[in-house]
């Protein structure tokens, strides 16, 4: 990635760094993903906004993911995790005006949107990371380790992630790891991140 500066266009040296920096502390419905650009990993940050529909038909926007993608994730998120959504407007962002074709993100984009419809914000000290199926199965993706490195490189201290990519682990993390199966159990954990936090705050 490049800025223009006065002398020309500048190398940025860490785009994940500049892209995540100005964060809110806590916010419901945001969420940091990894995503891969060629072999680097880039940690960008995902905002979704779920709120009541006015009209009889409820709106869907994506900025930086593809539109069908959402579409599909919140069909998903409705038939396995049975949160209804049929009445409510949504709208995803990938802050910094980048744009993400990577399936793995999809549990970012799953956990943003119940983040927001449930007004509960995900702790900022974490990572999420896995593709979602149809069945809402959370599916392997590949160099996750190179993900994991760079999350850790940034002072991250949890990350969630496909379990078949924990049981291939080869690498010690000071991340905690948490593999998970499906969005029923990717939310099961987030629901028990927020507990400690909130036991320990």
């Amino acid at each position: 990635m490049f800025e223009m500066e006065g002398e020309g266009m500048k190398e940025i040296a860490n785009p994940s760094d500049i892209l995540i920096s100005e964060r809110d502390e806590i916010a419901a419905g945001s969420v940091i993903v990894s995503s891969m650009e060629g072999t680097r990993p880039i940690l960008v940050e995902l905002q979704a906004l779920t709120t009541l529909s006015v009209f009889g038909f409820p709106r869907r926007t994506a900025n930086g993911i593809d539109y069908n993608r959402l579409t599909l994730l919140m069909a998903v998120i409705e038939k396995r995790a049975g949160i209804s959504l049929s009445n409510q407007d949504a709208y995803l962002n990938v802050v910094g005006g980048i744009r993400i074709n990577e399936p793995g993100i999809d549990l970012g984009i799953v956990l943003s949107v119940c983040s927001s419809y449930k007004n509960k914000p995900i702790p900022n000290d974490i990572v999420i990371i896995g593709e979602v199926g149809l069945t809402g199965e959370v599916r392997r993706v590949s160099l996750i380790e190179k993900q994991l490195k760079e999350a850790e490189k940034l002072g991250f201290k949890k990350c969630i992630i496909p379990e078949n990519n924990k049981k291939l682990l080869k690498e010690n993390f000071k991340l905690d790891i948490i593999g998970v199966k499906n969005i029923k159990d990717a939310m099961k954990a987030v629901r028990t991140i927020i507990k400690i936090a909130f036991i320990l705050n």
